[in-house]
């Protein structure tokens, strides 16, 4: 039989701490859904996402939690939006940069190379955004 895939969200404070359990949050999702082969480039993803949320919000003070929403779509996609309310669109850099990018914009250099699909996009009225990608396995 197959089991449930539920659809979740995680609301937490943007601190580093916090991206271990948003981790653990989808490794969760995929366990219960008997969906383990995406899991080590979900993880990934997560902790990119997540921790370019957390990042973004301490360089601008912002101190609005960062959200992690979760989804089964089609053909057992999973796919992950991470939201801040931190000023600003990520930066996506190479991994060609100057040592002062290293830090900076290279999760979303990752994001883009291992994900099935992904992007960023605006939310709500005030200045966040959205980091969100899926994956589905079937990538080739």
């Amino acid at each position: 039989a197959q089991l449930p895939r539920a659809d979740f969200s995680l609301v937490f404070p943007p601190d580093p701490g916090w991206v271990r359990t948003a981790r653990e949050a989808i490794r969760t999702a995929l366990r219960t859904a008997n969906r383990t082969d995406l899991t080590d480039t979900a993880l990934l993803l997560t902790s990119e996402a997540v921790t370019n949320a957390v990042n973004a919000c301490r360089r601008s003070g912002c101190s609005a939690p960062v959200t992690l929403y979760a989804e089964w779509g089609p053909h057992g996609t999973l796919r992950v939006l991470v939201s801040d309310d931190a000023p600003g669109l990520p930066a996506q850099h190479t991994l060609a940069g100057d040592a002062t990018d290293a830090e900076s914009g290279r999760g979303l250099l990752i994001i883009g190379s291992s994900a099935t699909d992904w992007g960023v996009c605006h939310h709500g009225p005030g200045p966040g955004k959205a980091v969100w990608f899926q994956v589905n396995g079937a990538r080739v």
